[in-house]
């Protein structure tokens, strides 16, 4: 799972970036793209770990990325530049939205910026869009033969963005198959990180971004003084500004949530390891995830829950108790299920 971090100049988006991964770069004066790789926390992954003693423990990985030259978009709407490329191979979009003051004194403007940075996003997939029907067309006239259901899809993106809204808003359109190769910016899930000063904790009272999108806040610069120091000062550090959680877990949880991610587990004592899938996968899907030979030669899924297995204590009891179970093809994967493919190729 990759997600782009984008935002309009100085709204935080490397202050962000760092904050998330953990890394400080040293000024260069150079803009290059910069991905993060994270481990996604888990305490289930490091209690089953403490159960089986594998010799590897593999926990599910997130990266984050942030394009290399941030679009200037209140100057330059409808060029597309460059970090849009960049980001659309992304699963979703962190829109970093400023709600300080600042370096000049300028009150923040969050409503505008959001607006900026979306309808950019929407101007550039209008374009795709319009030049798709336009060779389309040409083809129909040359007698070439098109496709009649992705022009009639693209009709209706374009309707949908001509009226300036994002293509997210209909995932029956943005999710068709046949238009996955355009990699539409406004269809990508976006979470929106309000960038505040360091004694707001609250989201601005916006409430057609606030209510119609997944938004969270986030103090970038304190959680950017965070990971350079100590353990002892970092506890101290989150109780003085009531930080519960670091910004890396509580926004990789929500990207969990925003893309409608779960994991299951394998273990054994070569390994435990987490798999991320997306929620309503069946069990054939979930074993081609590890191996498509798994798929391929799938016999049946043996399948214990997380729960199910603290509550036993152990694998063997939960067997006795019955709560060990078989199930096949379309069996659907449930959050913290610890399966055991059966196959044979």
């Amino acid at each position: 799972m990759k997600l782009g971090i984008i935002g309009c100049p100085g709204s935080g988006t490397l202050t962000v970036f760092e904050a998330l991964t953990q890394t400080v770069s040293q000024p260069s004066g150079k803009s290059e793209m910069r991905v993060g790789t994270l481990r996604v926390p888990d305490a289930r992954v490091d209690i089953l770990s403490d159960m089986y003693h594998p010799r590897k423990t593999i926990y599910a990985q997130i990266e984050y990325l942030l394009p290399g030259n941030t679009p200037t978009t209140k100057k330059d709407a409808g060029k597309e530049a460059s970090s849009w490329s960049q980001v659309r191979d992304c699963d979703a979009i962190i829109h970093v939205v400023r709600n300080f003051i600042g370096s000049g004194g300028e009150a923040p403007q969050p409503s505008s910026d959001f607006e900026a940075i979306d309808q950019e996003m929407i101007l550039s997939d209008l374009v795709a869009v319009e030049k798709r029907l336009e060779r389309m067309e040409n083809d129909k006239k040359r007698g070439k033969k098109t496709d009649a259901e992705e022009q009639t899809l693209l009709q209706q993106c374009r309707r949908r963005l001509e009226n300036e809204t994002p293509l997210r808003k209909f995932p029956e359109i943005a999710s068709a198959p046949v238009l996955r190769g355009f990699a539409f910016m406004s269809a990508k899930p976006v979470l929106v990180l309000f960038n505040n000063m360091d004694d707001d904790d609250a989201l601005p009272d916006i409430p057609s971004i606030t209510s119609r999108e997944t938004c969270m806040v986030i103090k970038a610069k304190l959680e950017q003084e965070l990971i350079q120091m100590s353990d002892e000062e970092a506890r101290d550090f989150l109780t003085e500004f009531n930080i519960t959680a670091s910004a890396m877990d509580r926004v990789i949880q929500q990207s969990y949530t925003l893309l409608g991610l779960i994991s299951f587990f394998t273990v054994g004592e070569d390994e435990v390891r987490a798999w991320t899938i997306q929620k309503g996968t069946s069990a054939l899907d979930a074993a081609e995830v590890i191996h498509s030979d798994i798929k391929k030669g799938f016999i049946r899924a043996e399948v214990l829950s997380y729960a199910d297995l603290l509550a036993a204590g152990s694998q063997a009891e939960a067997k006795k108790r019955g709560t060990f179970r078989l199930e096949g093809k379309t069996y659907e994967v449930q959050d913290g299920d610890i399966i055991n493919f059966r196959f044979n190729v």
